[in-house]
């Protein structure tokens, strides 16, 4: 017996795991299901959209690719929390695109990673942190061996260490860095 529930056994449309965002921020949780539409394509379970009595969002869900992100509006004197996401996509450049277009920052380029990838980060416009990453070929094989590349300790740092760095030093409530 294991501990997670396996794909024959869960709801349609859910994963083992699936985050939950609280939003504080432009335009709320409803402003955040726009951007994940924008930005990834992500589209709204409409049927699942619970409104709280003073008529913020309790409770909506976003289908991204395979998975399901939960989301709520935050409520006054709950303490920030951001996100911080994964998500795996066809093209860096246009996503990073269509997410400076609605508000968000870039955090790092498009650079190469380790496995095969390619990452990109960004600041959504809530304060949550976004791992972006693609296959750097069209020859990528999701199923080889991942491997960490620990060698990268001896060499300067990479851009993908330095905005990490830098961006976490910079995080705050509900504004991101703005």
């Amino acid at each position: 017996m294991t501990a997670t529930l396996h794909n024959d056994r869960l709801p349609a449309g859910y994963n083992t795991l699936n985050p939950f965002v609280l939003v504080t921020g432009p335009g709320g949780a409803a402003g955040f299901i726009g951007f994940l539409g924008e930005v990834f394509d992500g589209v709204e379970r409409e049927s699942v959209r619970t409104p709280d009595r003073d008529g913020s969002i309790l409770h909506a869900e976003v289908r991204l690719g395979n998975s399901s992100l939960l989301l709520a509006d935050s409520k006054p004197g709950w303490p920030f929390t951001p996100a911080f996401e994964q998500i795996y996509v066809e093209d860096i450049p246009t996503v990073l695109e269509r997410a400076e277009a609605a508000g968000a920052e870039i955090v790092t380029p498009r650079s190469p990673f380790y496995n095969g990838l390619n990452i990109a980060r960004l600041l959504d416009p809530w304060g949550n942190l976004w791992w972006i990453y693609e296959p750097a070929s069209a020859n990528h094989d999701p199923a080889a061996s991942a491997s960490a590349d620990i060698s990268w300790q001896d060499r300067d740092p990479s851009v993908v260490y330095t905005t990490l760095m830098d961006v976490m030093s910079r995080l705050g409530p509900s504004t991101g860095t703005r």
